[in-house]
């Protein structure tokens, strides 16, 4: 049974960092693309970065693109989201979920086209 599992989200002033990690647990990443999507109140849920495991092929969203790097850790079967330079339009509950594929062209931000998904990790960025 696949599970995945969000942590390293808080509270951080305007410019600050976080790192987020996504632990997934009941397979091996290696065929998989880890999607990080948010939910800010009010607004629909986002994709914002994704990296297809296997290769390490990334793509992310122009909002974010130079601000927050995606990245793995195969060991620990972990892909982590940097975030640098936050604003308080950053705020948001932030998702990692992932789905199996052949290859990173079938990566996407497509929320209905992910499998599993985390619970959800709260990011909050004050002025």
């Amino acid at each position: 049974q696949v599970q995945v599992m969000e942590s390293g989200g808080g509270s951080v002033q305007a410019g600050g960092s976080l790192r987020l990690s996504c632990t997934v647990s009941g397979t091996t990443l290696n065929r998989y693309c880890v999607t990080w999507f948010r939910q800010a109140p009010g607004r629909e849920r986002e994709g914002i970065a994704y990296i297809y495991a296997g290769s390490g092929d990334t793509y992310y969203r122009d909002s974010v693109q130079g601000r927050f790097t995606i990245s793995q850790d195969n060991a620990k079967n972990t892909i982590y989201l940097q975030m640098g330079g936050l604003q308080p339009w950053d705020t948001a509950i932030y998702y990692c979920a992932t789905v199996p594929k052949g290859d990173a062209s079938w990566c996407s931000f497509d929320a209905h086209d992910m499998a599993y998904w985390g619970k959800g990790t709260q990011v909050t960025v004050s002025t």
